[in-house]
């Protein structure tokens, strides 16, 4: 292929934070432990949703597939950026910039659907308890979340060719530490105004529709509680809500602005903070939101840990 589409290209330069290299190596300690700790709270929730009976329901198995999801995200990103920031070397190659732009859209893309799987998850528990095993019946657990993947790596496909179908003549030097859209689209010799335009479109449906069933969700939730004549009713019902709502006000203020905003008004230092915050904050704070409040985990955490104890 020619030289002249990028696609000939060895590799990109991913700059990351080279320009401060005195922040280098704090990044990269607190980023070890951070992503140490995404490791067990993560592994944590799935392996306690399995284990204990209690947890084999289907807010649990939405949960664990958020768990997974976080894991193969962070994981898509963090272990090459540590390498970055201990080494000199900072290329990736071409193959492996698809490839991560294809697999980090593809899982943010899919969080963002299952996110709204479990806001519906909520409502039928909170405004259909009587029909909830109904309702949510394993095998419409497992098509809703079969669905989320499908339909989030079908995005991820589409904005990842959508994006490197751009010719890039000669420019492969990305001031990120991730490939990415944003930056990616920097790199184009061309007007890109129309693929921006586009990517726009794609990127504001994929969050739309999510948005659309957790506003209704919710909204129809909120009416339900405030049916309960209990104060004490009303806190347990919000109360096993407040934990998605969390995470779901995380997830979507870092989204909409890294995907959301014209690309005049994306500033690239803070472009990269708030990447760091999505890749590795986040998918981090998941496990302790869900299991700070929730006595179900932490007496299955219990249960676990005096099993292991009473085997000794």
């Amino acid at each position: 292929m020619e030289q002249k589409n990028g696609s000939s290209f060895t590799g990109f330069i991913l700059l990351g934070f080279s320009d401060q290299p005195q922040l280098e190596l704090v990044l990269f300690v607190v980023l070890l432990i951070f992503y140490l700790f995404t490791l067990l709270g993560n592994t944590t929730i799935i392996a306690l949703s399995h284990l204990d009976p209690h947890l084999q329901t289907p807010m649990y198995f939405f949960l664990s597939n958020l768990s997974f999801l976080d894991l193969c995200y962070t994981t898509s990103t963090v272990p090459q950026l540590l390498v970055h920031l201990r080494r000199a070397d900072k290329s990736i190659s071409f193959g492996g910039c698809v490839t991560q732009l294809f697999i980090s859209l593809g899982l943010g893309s899919t969080e963002c659907i299952l996110l709204g799987v479990m806001a519906f998850d909520r409502y039928a528990a909170i405004c259909k308890p009587l029909q909830y095993t109904v309702i949510m019946h394993p095998r419409l657990c497992a098509l809703m979340a079969s669905a989320s993947w499908f339909f989030g790596f079908a995005n991820s496909s589409l904005e990842t060719v959508l994006t490197f179908l751009l010719p890039l003549c000669g420019r492969n030097k990305i001031d990120h530490f991730l490939c990415e859209v944003p930056p990616l689209l920097k790199l184009a010799c061309v007007d890109t105004t129309v693929n921006e335009s586009v990517l726009f479109f794609v990127g504001v449906v994929i969050l739309l529709i999510p948005v659309t069933l957790i506003t209704v969700s919710y909204g129809r939730i909120v009416r339900a509680v405030l049916r309960i004549k209990s104060s004490a009713g009303q806190r347990k019902a919000f109360g096993t809500c407040g934990s998605h709502i969390t995470v779901v006000s995380l997830f979507y203020g870092t989204a909409i602005y890294a995907y959301l905003q014209p690309s005049n008004n994306y500033s690239q230092d803070q472009g990269k903070f708030v990447a760091l915050f999505y890749t590795i904050i986040t998918p981090m704070v998941n496990p302790i939101i869900y299991t700070l409040r929730n006595k179900d985990v932490t007496g299955a955490m219990k249960k676990v840990l005096c099993r292991g104890q009473d085997s000794r």
